[in-house]
């Protein structure tokens, strides 16, 4: 999940990794939004950037509940290192050279006094995946988690998932408070959804064992079924 809009955002700014940014009144609503979306799905655990933007998402989303999963706040999902273009006008920031690679060639680009943004992705893809092994070791391979991070950071990800080249994630969008649904299975991750904002999530949550002492009946199976398959049973048209 991405962090809900943010007075930066809404001002136009870059904020990248400058203290002080915080969820504006429609970022709060989205992230209430989101949170009854997300509030029939158990958690495992839940992983945040350190960014206070998204620690406040984060505590919009777990307010209330009462299964309240472990909490770790995640160096490797943080925002990317813009360096001397954190802070700037976004409309300051499409007139500079840079500007046009960052758009058509990312992995090219490492951001002045910042990182580049191969390193980005190459640091969220591994604490992501990390933190999927070890959800799945402790509760098993249907357990769910959630990511609070970033908009470029998400997209990063996705595009690692769907084997896309980073060159290309800019084709991806991923607005405030949207949530994007990721499968780790063994052969492959499998994207279920993307940049959602409405919809019942209810589908993702585990299923009861038929008896006591049995494992869930949801197993991560990453094969394509040949024609499309039928889908989960509460309907992935749901999203």
């Amino acid at each position: 999940m991405r962090h809900g809009r943010t007075t930066a955002n809404a001002s136009g700014t870059l904020a990248g990794r400058l203290p002080g940014v915080r969820l504006d009144e429609r970022g709060l609503e989205q992230a209430a939004r989101a949170a009854e979306r997300i509030a029939p799905v158990p958690l495992a655990l839940a992983v945040t950037s350190p960014m206070e933007r998204c620690q406040q998402t984060l505590s919009v989303i777990l307010e209330g509940r009462a299964d309240l999963p472990s909490v770790v706040v995640e160096e490797g999902v943080s925002e990317c290192d813009y360096g001397e273009w954190q802070g700037e006008k976004i409309t300051t920031l499409a007139r500079r050279k840079l500007w046009k690679t960052v758009q058509t060639q990312p992995s090219a680009v490492t951001f002045p006094g910042g990182e580049s943004m191969a390193a980005m992705q190459a640091r969220a893809v591994e604490a992501v995946r990390r933190h999927d092994a070890a959800v799945t070791a402790a509760h098993g391979d249907a357990a769910v988690w959630l990511c609070v991070s970033h908009g470029d950071l998400i997209k990063s990800v996705l595009a690692d998932a769907l084997g896309m080249h980073l060159d290309l994630f800019q084709r991806l969008h991923v607005d405030p408070a949207s949530v994007s649904v990721v499968r780790y299975g063994e052969g492959r991750p499998s994207v279920l959804a993307t940049n959602t904002h409405a919809g019942d999530l209810s589908w993702l949550a585990p299923k009861a064992p038929a008896k006591k002492g049995r494992k869930s009946s949801r197993r991560r199976n990453d094969d394509a079924v040949v024609g499309g398959g039928s889908g989960p049973e509460d309907g992935l048209d749901k999203v």
